[in-house]
């Protein structure tokens, strides 16, 4: 019997050891994003893209990841608690935050601690002010309002524009400036501006008739779903026929909860990526994703997925080891990153990183049909 407990325990203790032996040979690889909250669709699909990710990396049997994901709600507060939170699990590599104001706020401590920090999706530039090991996978917000208002110029979408923006909010305010820049330069009629602010998200009845009063053809929406989600829906109640335009931030409308997807019909967005491309990276992770989790991957996801295999791509080429310390690691990753690094993935083709931590890649338009998104022509 003492041999048979013996056994045993030198069993449990081979496999407590093969198992920490796994852990520490793993780069860990912490992430951030809101899955509570009035922007959850957003850190649901980075967290289900990046878990794929990791997956897909870790057997291929060669360099490991562990992920550990932490939420914040959209908050910036939150985002940093979480940030903490992960320095203490031993975090090495920061995937997000998700959304801008958040990811503002966690830069300063990336920053202090040499952290390497690549965001899927958090578009301000305010993100990557007085960073230097902090860089976006999604492009910035001034390349968003400046191809929204080309896009709409160059298709003549329309005659009389009405914006609605958050005013509170640094990724809303920073695409409306360009976009208001470049709608000058274009010769676009914008007929009303109407703001908001996240206290006053639930009633646009003003906002929308003055738009109407304003004889408004196109609303340009540089917000997120949730509140676009509210607009169109009163905007249908009071019998107002009019087009939308959006960016990355509608992302994620076609699956909110209780939305009705018609709503959305004929809707344009920009995104750096739509599931309906015929090249197999796309069909293959669209394939993963759905058979996973049960719906079409957003622009969130993929932006996550190449975050991961971006990461994996420079700690190959770096020689990076899980046993040095984030600091290290951040500096020859940072060295290496804006030194002639490209990288193809789901959301751009050979994509490059300024040490100003944007990355060089275009948005394209995409189109709602039939409650789904297609390439916009």
């Amino acid at each position: 019997m003492k041999k048979a407990m013996s056994l045993v325990l030198a069993l449990v203790m081979v496999f407590a050891l093969c198992s920490t032996a796994f852990a520490d040979d793993a780069i860990k690889l912490g992430a951030i994003g809101p899955i509570t909250g009035g922007a959850a669709i957003y850190g649901q699909a980075v967290k289900n893209a990046a878990e794929i990710a990791v997956e897909e990396v870790n057997a291929l049997g060669g360099l490991q990841f562990e992920l550990k994901y932490e939420d914040d709600a959209h908050d910036a507060e939150q985002s940093v608690n979480a940030y903490g939170t992960l320095m203490d699990w031993g975090m090495q590599i920061l995937v997000g935050p998700v959304t801008s104001t958040p990811a503002a706020a966690v830069a300063p401590e990336a920053e202090a601690d040499g952290v390497f920090t690549l965001t899927p999706s958090a578009s301000s530039p305010s993100v990557c002010t007085n960073t230097t090991h902090v860089f976006q996978m999604c492009f910035a917000d001034p390349n968003q309002g400046i191809g929204s208002a080309d896009y709409i110029a160059d298709n003549k979408l329309s005659d009389a524009i009405a914006i609605i923006y958050n005013n509170g909010d640094a990724y809303s305010t920073g695409i409306y400036e360009k976009f208001v820049e470049e709608a000058a330069v274009k010769g676009l009629n914008i007929v009303y501006t109407g703001t908001f602010t996240d206290d006053s998200a639930t009633d646009f009845s003003t906002q929308i008739t003055a738009a109407q009063n304003a004889g408004a053809d196109l609303f340009y929406l540089p917000i997120y779903y949730t509140p676009i989600s509210l607009i169109m829906a009163q905007a249908a109640a009071m019998n107002y026929q009019v087009k939308y335009f959006g960016v990355d931030g509608m992302d994620g409308i076609l699956t909110l909860e209780g939305f009705d997807t018609a709503l959305a019909e004929g809707a344009y967005l920009l995104t750096p990526f739509s599931a309906d491309k015929d090249d197999e990276l796309t069909k293959n992770f669209v394939a993963k994703y759905e058979e996973k989790f049960g719906e079409v991957p957003t622009q969130f996801a993929a932006d996550a997925y190449d975050c991961v295999y971006a990461i994996y791509n420079l700690c190959t080429a770096t020689g990076v080891t899980a046993d040095m310390e984030c600091d290290e690691m951040g500096d020859t990753l940072t060295a290496a990153f804006t030194n002639g690094f490209t990288f193809s993935g789901l959301t751009g083709d050979n994509m490059t990183w300024a040490p100003t931590g944007e990355v060089s890649k275009d948005p394209m338009a995409v189109i709602i049909e039939n409650g789904a998104y297609v390439s916009a022509k």
